[in-house]
């Protein structure tokens, strides 16, 4: 009832019992409880009344059980090593473990303490918040943006854009969408962005497009050295269950799956192709075929090794 009240100004009894799934009696115990709790709720009779929080009373910003609380700490541990901004996850941090009661905050610490990750903190990759709030509301309310831009050889870019979406991949934000530099659908890591500003100009909803499927293929045709097809003797959710999307493209094909990628070392496709455990077809390079010969040979002398 109390989040009800601090979204909507005013509503029924009628309202408010169905919201809450309850009958009216009970909406009046509630609020008398929550009187009692010392949070003032003014109920108003006639054609127009109904219950709302009474005038300039201000509410604590932030309200949590025990177990809320808990789980919010462990989401911003967690969320520190997927790529969470830094600064404000610390902060959160500290402000709500300040605020813990005693006992509480002694268990979650000692879950601190004693907690372990796999993945490492990431570093360096960490999005501007302003820039990620940013691009997402324009993103929702289809407003272009101007952005300025570093790119991987730190060439500094201005360029407007009109997104479609972000996506968080691997460790990183994305923004995917129309930029008006290339005049085509682009995709940018928001730790390149050192700015982001909405733009007066809106832009037309661009349909059904598809943020996380631009990037996977984004990233699986990165102009690496090498092409490689390969013909797997498999069927595609097979194969698509050993290799993800943003390594290859697969297309069922002659019985089989096409799997398109690009490699800067033909010995990395090579041991991919070993670890899949299929039976495959190399279609280009014909230096793959060397690649896995020498793949062959090594495994061979690993295996007579006495």
């Amino acid at each position: 009832m109390l989040e009800l009240l601090q979204t909507h100004h005013r509503l029924t009894g009628p309202d408010l019992a169905a919201r809450l799934g309850v009958d009216e009696r009970t909406v009046r115990r509630y609020a008398a409880r929550l009187d009692d709790l010392g949070i003032p709720v003014t109920a108003d009779r006639g054609r127009h009344g109904g219950y709302r929080l009474s005038p300039g009373y201000r509410l604590p910003p932030l309200m949590l059980t025990g177990d809320e609380a808990t789980a919010v700490v462990l989401a911003l541990l967690a969320g520190r090593r997927l790529g969470l901004p830094a600064a404000p996850a610390e902060s959160a941090h500290a402000k709500i473990a300040r605020v813990l009661p005693a006992a509480l905050r002694d268990r979650v610490q000692a879950l601190q303490d004693t907690l372990g990750f796999t993945l490492d903190a990431r570093d360096g990759t960490d999005p501007a918040p302003g820039v990620l709030l940013t691009l997402a509301t324009a993103a929702r309310t289809r407003r272009r943006t101007r952005l300025a831009y570093r790119s991987w050889k730190g060439e500094r870019t201005e360029r407007d854009l009109d997104p479609h979406g972000l996506v968080f991949h691997a460790g990183r934000w994305y923004v995917t969408g129309h930029d008006h530099r290339s005049a085509a659908t682009r995709t940018f890591r928001l730790d390149r962005v050192h700015s982001a500003d909405l733009l007066d100009t809106a832009f037309d909803d661009p349909g059904d497009t598809d943020p996380v499927g631009h990037l996977t293929r984004s990233l699986a045709a990165v102009p690496y050295a090498h092409r490689v097809r390969v013909l797997l003797h498999t069927d595609p959710a097979t194969a698509r269950r050993r290799i993800p999307a943003t390594v290859a493209t697969l297309h069922a094909e002659d019985g089989g799956t096409l799997l398109d990628m690009r490699v800067e070392h033909l010995a990395d496709a090579a041991r991919m192709l070993a670890g899949l455990g299929h039976p495959f077809t190399v279609r280009e390079p014909a230096a793959l075929r060397d690649a896995v010969r020498d793949l062959a040979a090594h495994l061979t002398t690993q295996a007579d090794r006495p």
